[in-house]
């Protein structure tokens, strides 16, 4: 009985290793792909593009079979609608990635210039607690980003959309490789 706990413990060492090489692995190819996209963004910003394009495509798909499905119940016409759009959408993003991207960049300039409205107005919200500062430091920070997006929009939409896809990128390898395996635990 010893023996064979032994070999299990012994296996299982084995496979949390695999599990660790596996992490760090992915992490610095995501890092090296992130470098890439940072020194050139305008092929990393279409990229991002064609992703979601596809993604879009994928959904509308997934949205209209949904919609055939549950046509008996109520608002078949909304669903219908919404898969076709969303389809539709996939595909002109597909076929012309550069107009996809140009679009991303001025929908990202927004959501901070509003996401930085909302987290100022939390700032002063929270204002007698200690670190409002900083609540207020990320609400200035995102209205000049995004001010600073639309302004020169649509000229800095692939720099924009490629730089912050490397940026996520490198982000989310250096997190795998900080985490090397150990939140497998918490799954």
């Amino acid at each position: 009985m010893a023996f064979s706990d032994g070999i299990s413990q012994a296996s299982d060492r084995t496979v949390a290793s695999a599990h660790v090489r596996g992490d760090v692995a992915w992490g610095v190819l995501l890092i090296i792909i992130g470098a890439v996209a940072v020194m050139m963004p305008a092929i990393a910003a279409l990229a991002t593009a064609l992703a979601l394009g596809w993604l879009l495509i994928v959904g509308g798909v997934c949205e209209l079979a949904y919609a055939v499905q549950t046509r008996g119940r109520g608002g078949f016409g909304w669903k219908l609608t919404s898969g076709i759009l969303t389809f539709v959408l996939g595909i002109a993003i597909v076929a012309f990635p550069v107009g996809g991207a140009l679009s991303l960049g001025l929908l990202v300039g927004a959501c901070l210039f509003v996401g930085g409205i909302a987290r100022t107005a939390l700032a002063f919200h929270l204002k007698p607690l200690r670190g409002w500062g900083w609540v207020l430091f990320d609400g200035l920070l995102s209205i000049v980003l995004g001010l600073v997006i639309g302004i020169g929009w649509p000229a800095n939409s692939l720099l924009v959309i490629g730089v912050l896809t490397g940026v996520w990128l490198i982000s989310t390898g250096v997190w795998r490789i900080a985490l090397r395996g150990h939140w497998r635990a918490y799954t």
